[in-house]
């Protein structure tokens, strides 16, 4: 592995104002402090139409389900920060996930995914975070054959949680979110070694 790994983060938002997407902004700030080379995605520069088999037989897979199959593949590690909608996961980001997992002729569907590390995220202004819905994020990325590290943290009143800079304003939320990134920096080194 290289001296700095390379992780991607992104959060399954694309409102302007969402908490998840300022989580993950801190969080690509905090892997950068410890020495990750870091990319923060946003899924608004890659807009996919909902998955159909009838599109993708016809059509293949669309430009930026690609774009993002590439980015993708860079990286060795992941951060997610997902919203919760309904108890589970957002649409916008199970639709991109099944989309960059879409095989080609020359490339098994797990090949972005497969034997990577994965921090969870997620954030609410309800007092449980986000948290369910990480339990099913969980399920699909570990059947994506991804190493998804045990902990996670899942901000509870997101929405006064960061100061005017964008921080967290809670040291132990800000502490907790640390040792998950550097849990997760360990474990890509150690896959890296395997």
């Amino acid at each position: 592995m290289n001296a700095e790994p390379r992780v991607l983060v992104f959060a399954g938002s694309t409102r302007r104002e969402s908490c998840n997407r300022r989580l993950a902004r801190v969080a690509a700030q905090q892997l950068t402090a410890a020495g990750a080379q870091v990319t923060l995605l946003e899924l608004a520069d890659y807009p996919l139409p909902l998955y159909d088999g009838d599109l993708e037989a016809t059509s293949g897979l669309p430009e930026n389900a690609l774009k993002l199959k590439e980015i993708f593949i860079a990286h060795e590690a992941f951060v997610v920060v997902s919203p919760e909608y309904n108890g589970s996961i957002p649409p916008l980001l199970k639709n991109c996930i099944d989309w960059v997992s879409r095989p080609l002729p020359e490339q098994s569907g797990y090949v972005p995914f497969s034997d990577k590390a994965a921090a969870l995220l997620s954030a609410s202004p309800g007092f449980l975070g986000g948290m369910r819905g990480l339990r099913h994020l969980r399920d699909v990325l570990t059947e994506l054959r991804m190493i998804v590290l045990p902990g996670q943290v899942s901000l509870a009143a997101a929405d006064k949680a960061f100061d005017g800079e964008g921080g967290l304003t809670d040291e132990a939320t800000e502490r907790r979110l640390g040792e998950l990134l550097a849990a997760l920096l360990e474990m890509t080194a150690r896959l890296s070694k395997s």
